[in-house]
């Protein structure tokens, strides 16, 4: 498991049934932790990509490797804007977790600013799902097994 934890960046800031979205609930004074996680609640290690439009526009980051059964912050502090989108990778059984959003990603760990002209600026363009956070300033997003969602 690879915890990313970048100053600065982070701070200003089809399994698509497989989602349970959870709004976060703040428990202690204003200045308490106010996160976006994932919490990867399937049987399988997944890659994570998070995207948000903060104060300077546009920005995608990636890859959270996940272990099965745990969870990660992606972004520390207040969640940066109501619409938060997310593309994962199922390592383990293959798959992905995607949308119609398109963003710029690359394969190795990345953080790039704009969503335009993905390819022609040497990134991939590839699907995120939206996350509606309904502004709250912590949110966990979970990622459950496509089977566990149907039952």
């Amino acid at each position: 498991m690879v915890s990313r934890d970048r100053d600065g960046f982070l701070q200003r800031a089809g399994l698509l049934a497989g989602v349970v979205l959870i709004p976060g609930m703040l428990v202690f004074s204003s200045s308490a932790h106010a996160d976006l996680k994932l919490c990867n609640s399937t049987s399988s290690r997944v890659g994570v990509a998070v995207g948000y439009q903060d104060a300077t526009g546009w920005a995608t980051e990636g890859w959270w490797n996940i272990a099965s059964q745990t969870c990660e912050t992606l972004l520390k502090g207040p969640v940066p804007s109501r619409f938060i989108y997310i593309h994962a990778l199922d390592y383990d059984r293959g798959g992905e977790w995607a949308g119609d959003n398109f963003m710029c990603t690359d394969d190795k760990s990345f953080a790039i600013r704009g969503v335009q002209d993905c390819q022609q600026r040497g990134h991939k363009r590839t699907g995120f799902f939206e996350v509606d956070t309904g502004e709250s300033q912590e949110w966990t997003i979970r990622l459950t097994d496509p089977e566990a969602s149907e039952k």
